[in-house]
């Protein structure tokens, strides 16, 4: 079974008020926890290229807290899902008959479509956090002259065990496409060297676990996952693509899918970054960014869990 936290954002500023009702409902979960945000700007009508910087600084604060909720009860395989809904927006019926436990926040008034289904769920009200120092909290400045999503969107990578930098880099991805996104998973056959690589998830569960997080986020979009064997997947030869998701540490592999397909003649990508790590973005306090650099939300780190887990296990 799982817990869903739900809440209302009144605006693009970071959720800094969700900070208790986040780690209550952490902690009262044991392997799933659910954190479905509803706002007008994410809806079909709002612009999504307009605001990426903002939604991105308010998904890594809320998957952040959740997860060093989860970290420090030594629950790193916890599954956390952070979803952006419209207030018209349904879940899906099996998704409701999931949840034992819903969280939300006092004062908050729900759609009655959410509130009639999750009516057999055990729920708890929990107060705003307020700052007693609070810092005006000054969103980044809206990205001008783009369209409001794109067609095809793309983006790459290994996603191994599927965790919050990973749901970071495929939400806002899917939040600016409308039609399909293209996500290139490195073949199993690149990855002979990677640490622990005994434990590493192979591409069928990488695949099967981005298409179905991908089926929850946006179910409208059609997502295309295609193993890829180099760095340029299908980018390197669909004249259909548009835009490029890239994070910091596939930045230079958006660098050469650039040069490869202005010399094929193929139209330029559009480029959008995401920075999960970084320890200047505003989204994060300081003990947070010291905590992000640590861990990196990767799948090193994961894999060595797992594996220290298992020596733990034996020894005892």
């Amino acid at each position: 079974m799982a817990n869903l936290l739900v809440a209302s954002l009144k605006d693009l500023s970071v959720p800094h008020f969700l900070t208790s009702a986040i780690i209550q409902a952490t902690k009262a979960s044991s392997n799933k926890l659910v954190i479905l945000l509803i706002s007008p700007y994410f809806s079909e009508e709002a612009s999504h290229t307009r605001h990426w910087h903002a939604v991105q600084r308010i998904l890594t604060f809320t998957y952040v807290q959740a997860t060093k909720v989860a970290y420090d009860n030594n629950n790193v395989l916890m599954h956390l899902d952070v979803l952006l809904k419209a207030k018209n927006e349904v879940l899906p019926q099996h998704l409701y008959s999931q949840f034992n436990h819903y969280y939300s926040i006092t004062g908050d008034t729900l759609p009655e479509h959410i509130t009639v289904h999750l009516s057999q769920s055990n729920h708890t009200t929990i107060p705003p956090q307020h700052d007693s120092h609070p810092v005006p909290d000054t969103p980044p400045q809206p990205i001008t002259d783009l369209p409001s999503t794109y067609p095809v969107v793309a983006l790459g990578g290994t996603f191994d065990h599927l965790h919050s930098g990973h749901k970071i880099l495929l939400s806002m991805a899917a939040y600016i496409t409308n039609r399909k996104l293209i996500v290139g998973i490195t073949d199993d056959v690149l990855l002979k060297n990677k640490a622990n690589k005994h434990v590493m998830e192979n591409i069928t569960e990488r695949s099967n676990k981005v298409r179905d997080f991908l089926t929850l986020f946006k179910p409208s979009i059609h997502p295309d996952i295609v193993p890829i064997t180099d760095v340029y997947g299908p980018t390197g030869w669909d004249p259909d693509i548009q835009a490029l998701v890239v994070s910091k540490e596939t930045l230079s592999g958006g660098d050469a899918i650039a040069k490869h397909r202005k010399a094929h003649n193929l139209p330029a990508l559009q480029p959008f970054l995401i920075d999960v790590i970084s320890a200047t973005n505003a989204s994060l306090d300081g003990d947070d960014a010291d905590w992000l650099k640590k861990h990196k939300l990767s799948s090193t780190y994961i894999r060595e869990w797992i594996v220290a887990n298992a020596n733990q296990s034996k020894e005892n």
